[in-house]
């Protein structure tokens, strides 16, 4: 097990993310008491899977505490059989990478963790957005230190997206977990057994999906692939210039415009994106600013708030779906 430590620069809750994760169905997450973050996901290289544990130090003067993570890297994928029968590390002999701190392969997963928790963009100057912007200063009071936690990576959040075209989103989320059950590394993360998502090459051979047309599942097999061939790759992806890498997205199959925007904002995790495609999100903004309802439908008025939230835009956009999702729950 390797152990790393992350800096938050700017405000930071790691409490804050867990809540946030139990909330987003995709993720299926139960938390527990003791406010520690397990994960399990495939690795950025495209074969390995992690299994990591996450807490947060606390401080006396209420800064953002340094984030401390220990994680194994496990190679390869278990075999397992693809017709139907449970992947099972154990019987597959796959120990975990040992490998030595500082190592290339530990410094990927750093990174990708991360991303995953929003600590690779530096937000020191994120609660500046406040002074200029009173819901903007009611959204960071409501939701203190809480940064967009993404998918694992762009290949899962391309998966889910596909996964979830035209069926509710619970339906969605219980065959995903279904897919990682039965296909993933089974991982232990202090004390808890967790499943990881498929690998792109396992997620390439399995031939049938119950709950899933045969076009959503080769549209997967298809994503698999493009992942193989770095299409995917988070850190290419937050590279190019944002229409061009929305349009890249849209070559794949099964990925549309909403789709796009999912991958590169929640799977690369760029900050400073405002979706043109989430009607959700449209509302929320109409809301919090007091516009009526035919404001929502404005995109190049909405687009022009959001412009006083860079270079944070995707933060404040993940904010006010909280505070709608919340809103939302408190009503039903």
């Amino acid at each position: 097990m390797t152990a790393v430590s992350l800096t938050p620069a700017g405000p930071f809750s790691l409490a804050a993310g867990v809540r946030f994760l139990e909330d987003f169905t995709p993720a299926c997450y139960s938390g527990t008491a003791d406010e520690v973050l397990r994960l399990a996901f495939p690795a950025d290289d495209g074969h390995s899977t992690v299994a990591a544990m996450v807490r947060q130090e606390e401080t006396a003067d209420g800064a953002a505490g340094t984030v401390r993570a220990e994680f194994t890297v496990h190679p390869g994928v278990p075999d397992g059989d693809l017709d139907g029968s449970p992947a099972d590390p154990a019987s597959a002999g796959a120990g975990p990478v040992s490998t030595e701190s500082g190592s290339r392969p530990d410094e990927a997963v750093r990174a990708q963790l991360a991303r995953i928790l929003s600590l690779d963009v530096d937000g020191s100057g994120f609660p500046a957005l406040a002074s200029a912007d009173p819901v903007v200063a009611g959204l960071m009071a409501e939701f203190p230190g809480l940064r967009p936690v993404c998918f694992h990576s762009p290949y899962e959040a391309a998966v889910w997206a596909v996964i979830g075209h035209r069926i509710r989103m619970t339906q969605a989320a219980a065959i995903k977990a279904r897919l990682a059950e039965r296909y993933g590394r089974r991982v232990q993360v202090a004390g808890r057994t967790l499943h990881a998502f498929p690998t792109p090459p396992v997620l390439r051979a399995i031939t049938r999906i119950p709950g899933l047309t045969e076009v959503k599942t080769e549209r997967l097999h298809a994503l698999a692939e493009a992942a193989d061939a770095g299409e995917l790759d988070a850190a290419r992806l937050r590279a190019m210039p944002v229409d061009d890498a929305l349009t890249a997205l849209r070559t794949l199959p099964g990925i549309g415009p909403f789709s796009a925007e999912l991958i590169l904002i929640r799977g690369a995790g760029h900050p400073d994106v405002f979706p043109h495609h989430e009607p959700r999100l449209h509302a929320a903004i109409a809301t919090a600013y007091g516009l009526d309802e035919t404001a929502s439908g404005d995109i190049g008025r909405l687009a022009g708030i959001a412009d006083g939230w860079r270079p944070y835009r995707s933060w404040i956009g993940l904010l006010l779906r909280a505070r709608a999702e919340r809103i939302g729950r408190h009503a039903s």
